[in-house]
């Protein structure tokens, strides 16, 4: 059975490794990066069914990943959820212009964060 990957992106080690113990006791294969362009890398190597992104990083920010993501045929497709701290309506509405799949504010519920993913994936 094929294990769905996930990749976080983010630069809050604290939150990679919650990330990385909570999904993984879910069942899902989990890989980080901790910034955007550490992110498009593994996207690159892995080809990950999700990808959990934040904005806000040092080097090249989420929103810069998620549009080289865009741009490269062999990766536009990629679901996406942002995970970020930027909730005004204009961060919100550039990740929906950018075909992000979800956005969720922090501090989030980790249940419906679960619950989202599982629904994307179609893993519930």
């Amino acid at each position: 059975m094929h294990k769905n990957t996930i990749l976080v992106v983010d630069d809050s080690i604290e939150t990679t490794e919650l990330f990385q113990h909570m999904l993984s006791g879910e069942g899902y294969a989990v890989s980080v990066a901790h910034n955007g362009q550490e992110g498009l890398t593994k996207i690159k190597e892995n080809n990950p069914d999700l990808v959990i992104l934040d904005v806000m990083m040092p080097e090249m920010d989420g929103f810069q990943a998620l549009n080289k993501l865009r741009e490269d045929p062999s990766t536009k497709n990629i679901q996406v959820i942002m995970l970020t701290a930027k909730g005004l309506e204009e961060d919100v509405q550039k990740g929906i212009d950018l075909q992000v799949k979800d956005y969720i504010a922090k501090p989030f519920h980790v249940g419906l964060l679960l619950k989202r993913i599982k629904r994307l994936l179609k893993t519930e």
